[in-house]
């Protein structure tokens, strides 16, 4: 993918509440949530600046970091997020990004690779227990020893699982959809700028039935002609939208957080790690999206029936 220019081909719409469901927020509005003295105003800050951008309800994501770091982050924030209904009405579940994702160069985005693990039956149920009953997604690559087996029993457990920063082979990945295994995280990003043209992830997710395949739609992590392609391989009930968001999202150009990661925002909106070419999540907001969507579908009539199929699908997946 090469940088493209973002400044407003997109028409304006009327503010109002955004009909997204997103699975994936990594932070809103100057607030990052792979920070560990974000508290409660913190939150109500984000979620605060998410509605007024449009919002409707998301999955709070935490990325790769140390273990027993990240467990004890998701389980301290589900117990903020309980005790306050302005964050529950906002904060619908919880999306684990890492640390079980391909170490390879490219695969692993913005993820530390040092970091990562192979997924372990007891990390599963120690998400479990940190999540209790709440809503959990985990992205992980099937390629990984032993992400097989995890993916069964996260389902067991009633977690969701999601494919995403992998390598993994067209067999892998229908293994993993036999093991129970129901959406991809992102399509087109999470891999190298550069793929072999005859066989990468990109086609293997394309042709491997039984995804609900992830797009952040912002015109930059998928170029809009990608875009639209995907749109006619794949059917309407097999592909969502996500903003990706980070701590930039929802706030101006400059340098942000996404964990112990230094971001730099430009005037294009594009979220980079100084020095490096590769993205680190988004700048994009609930209602931008709904532009953009809009806008590489062609019009009001393809962009507004994907943008409710998307919400349709995120509900059907996660019950909500």
């Amino acid at each position: 993918m090469t940088d493209l220019p973002v400044a407003q081909p997109f028409g304006p719409i009327a503010p109002r509440r955004s009909s997204l469901l997103d699975p994936q927020v990594n932070g809103y509005a100057g607030v990052d949530f792979q920070n560990d003295d974000l508290g409660v105003p913190g939150l109500e800050s984000a979620v605060a600046a998410w509605r007024r951008d449009g919002g409707d309800r998301f999955l709070l994501t935490l990325v790769t970091d140390d273990w027993t770091r990240l467990v004890a982050r998701l389980r301290r924030l589900v117990g903020d997020v309980r005790k306050h209904a302005t964050l529950r009405e906002v904060i619908a579940g919880w999306h684990v990004e890492g640390p079980f994702l391909s170490p390879l160069p490219g695969f692993h985005g913005a993820h530390d690779p040092a970091a990562m693990l192979d997924p372990l039956p007891e990390h599963l149920r120690a998400l479990r227990d940190a999540a209790a009953d709440e809503t959990l997604l985990v992205t992980l690559a099937p390629e990984r020893v032993g992400a097989l087996a995890a993916i069964e029993l996260a389902r067991r457990l009633g977690m969701r699982v999601s494919l995403g920063h992998t390598d993994a082979s067209a067999a892998c990945l229908r293994s993993a959809v036999d093991a129970g295994a129901e959406a991809f995280t992102h399509l087109g990003n999470g891999c190298p700028q550069q793929l072999d043209r005859h066989d990468n992830i990109l086609w293997r997710v394309a042709d491997t039935k039984g995804l609900l395949v992830g797009l952040i739609a912002d015109a930059i992590h998928v170029a809009p002609s990608l875009f639209r392609l995907l749109h006619r391989v794949l059917p309407p009930e097999a592909i969502y939208y996500t903003t990706d968001a980070m701590s930039a999202a929802g706030a101006p150009p400059g340098e942000y957080g996404l964990g112990r990661l230094r971001l730099t925002v430009g005037e294009d909106g594009v979220v980079r790690q100084p020095g490096r070419q590769n993205f680190a999540g988004s700048s994009l907001t609930p209602q931008e999206l709904e532009r953009r969507v809009v806008s590489m579908l062609g019009g009001v009539e393809e962009g507004g029936g994907r943008l409710l199929a998307s919400r349709r699908n995120v509900g059907r997946f996660f019950g909500l």
